[in-house]
């Protein structure tokens, strides 16, 4: 069971090196994170983009970049379709966002003939190395789903535990975060937070134990939860994966734990056929890393969730 990002860093080399298609791979934390993860054994990268752009990029920070494949598409929307579409087909196992503008990233990812759909839910899921927790925590849903309903969230909750399990967490304690630890109906999102462990109890969500309403403190402080009595809850300050009530929520409790703490992450979105690096442009180069073993981790343990006919557009490499 991994519980810092060594432990994910060593995973990911011990397995089968990945193959990672970049979507506009002009720029520089990019290629320096994708360099990186090519020289500690972790990924091959198939750079796509503007091969000059690339090329002038590359000798600014420093990269050797002789090594990787590079795939000449000045149009930026049309390179994203063709990294996705190697993805697609087998020709790449993971697939990252370079320098475009997430929508059209997405628009990739979406894409009838040449994405990853699964017929899933997609969620942004994130895999956090706190020191103080000495053990993962994994956040959802902090990027991609604003406001997600009951159902939403059985969906958010298996694509976690998926992402649990790669890390080597074979039951993951899940718990849906509210204000406070008990059920008001004036507080939706109580209400369905206790909905949620009454299905897990009942069996209707399996591999994991969902134990809510709880506030943050009760959820990974056992401190607190002494403190407030609250040991006879099935997770008292011992959560692996937060489950977030909205993107507001789950927002700002990753980005003030980015910019406060010392803590390391990696950001994958999942329910797609394969795993996809979707970080931000402000992420730092661990960050990106970091992401690049997650996904490499996941693709491992879980294989390809999809496999499609081959796409019809871009073909040609």
């Amino acid at each position: 069971m991994s519980t810092n990002f060594e432990q994910i860093m060593r995973q990911a080399r011990a397995s089968h090196c990945k193959r990672l298609a970049v979507a506009c791979a002009q720029d520089g934390p990019v290629l320096q994170a994708v360099s990186h993860a090519r020289r500690i054994g972790i990924a091959e990268a198939i750079l796509v983009g503007n091969a000059e752009a690339i090329s002038r990029v590359a000798s600014a920070e420093g990269i050797d970049i002789s090594g990787m494949t590079v795939v000449d598409e000045p149009d930026d929307y049309t390179a994203a379709l063709r990294a996705v579409a190697m993805v697609r087909r087998g020709d790449a196992d993971m697939y990252m966002k370079g320098i475009i503008d997430t929508r059209s990233f997405l628009r990739s990812v979406l894409d009838q003939e040449c994405g990853l759909r699964t017929g899933r839910m997609m969620s942004h899921v994130v895999v956090m190395d706190l020191p103080s927790a000495g053990r993962l925590l994994l956040l959802t849903d902090v990027a991609f789903n604003p406001a997600p309903t009951l159902d939403e969230k059985c969906r958010l909750i298996e694509n976690a535990v998926e992402v649990a399990n790669a890390c080597g967490l074979t039951m993951p304690r899940v718990a849906p975060l509210a204000a406070v630890e008990v059920v008001n109906p004036k507080m939706p999102c109580t209400v369905e937070a206790d909905r949620l462990t009454q299905m897990n109890l009942a069996g209707q969500i399996g591999g994991c134990i969902v134990d809510g309403p709880l506030s943050l403190d009760l959820a990974i402080d056992p401190e607190a939860a002494r403190h407030k009595h609250a040991g006879h809850r099935r997770i008292a300050g011992n959560a692996d994966i937060l489950l977030f009530p909205d993107i507001q929520a789950g927002n700002i409790t990753y980005k003030c734990l980015v910019h406060t703490t010392d803590c390391r992450c990696g950001c994958i979105l999942t329910g797609t056929a394969a795993p996809v690096i979707l970080t931000s442009r402000s992420d730092d180069v661990r960050t990106k890393v970091n992401s690049i073993a997650l996904a490499a981790v996941v693709a491992g343990h879980h294989g390809r969730l999809l496999q499609p006919a081959a796409p019809t557009c871009l073909q040609a490499v």
